[in-house]
Formats: C-alpha cells, structure tokens, sequence
C-alpha cells in the first residue's frame, strides 16, 4: 500500500470551547484531505454508575444529551461551511473505551486536550492521554489556548 491516505477522521467532543479549536483543526485538515469525518460525543455513564436514577439525575441526563446533539451539530455546520462531510454520532457509555473501540475504524483521530483546572481537565485531559496510548490509529492531540473559556 502507497503512502498513508487519511480519509476518515474522528473529532471527538464534548462541545466546550477548549473541544472546539481541536474541531477547527480537525474540520481544516479533513478539508486539506479530502476525508470525511465523524463527529462523536460520548454521554459518559461512568459519571452515573453510583447515581441512583431518579428525577434529578434524569433531568440530568437529558441536559446532557442535549449537550451531545449541540456537541455534534456544531461541528456539522461548521463543516458545511468549509465544505467537509460530517457524519454526527452519540454514543454513552466510558469516553476512553468508546473512542479506543471506534478508532480501528478511523485513519486518525483529532481531539482536544484542556488548559488547566476544573472537572473538565480531568475529564478530557485524562481521556486525550488515554486514546493516545491505547488508539489503534494515529491521534492529533490539540491544545486549546488557555484563555478559550
């Protein structure tokens, strides 16, 4: 086989603004490629499994996926705008164990790391390490400017 082709990118996101420069760069370098890529957030059960399941986690829950879609949607449109596909995908389940699971299915993955602090550091942060050793493709990790939020 010739050269390495990227034609399929994962961006994982979680819609903050520190996931979104990884979602610029991502969405410019797919255009470059001519690849096609795939949004995907993941609704992260593991923040639930000691969580009764009542109203209020429900409500939750439903925040949260509401999040997923905005998560996705903006990375639809701003792919519209340049000109990329983008085929949009939630999932739920571990963060880490779902992208590590797709990414046999991807040529590369581009996501975003955070600046520090925060609940959110520990999430992405952890979850970027994590892909980057375990991912059976080539990940773009990209840092977020520390004054994104």
């Amino acid at each position: 086989m010739g050269k390495m082709a990227f034609k399929k990118i994962m961006i994982p996101t979680d819609g903050s603004e520190y996931t979104k420069q990884a979602v610029k760069k991502g969405l410019m370098l797919a255009k470059a490629l001519d690849a096609k890529v795939s949004a995907y957030y993941i609704l992260d059960q593991t923040a639930f499994v000691n969580v009764p399941m009542d109203a209020t986690t429900l409500s939750i829950y439903s925040l949260l996926e509401d999040e997923g879609k905005e998560a996705v949607d903006y990375v639809k449109r701003m792919g519209e705008e340049m000109g990329v596909e983008v085929e949009m995908k939630i999932d739920e389940g571990s963060p880490v164990k779902k992208i590590i699971d797709a990414s046999k299915d991807f040529d590369l993955i581009v996501m975003g790391t955070l600046g520090r602090g925060g609940l959110s550091k520990l999430m992405m942060g952890s979850v970027a390490e994590k892909v980057v050793r375990h991912a059976s493709c080539p990940v773009m990790v990209v840092r977020a400017k520390e004054d994104a939020a």
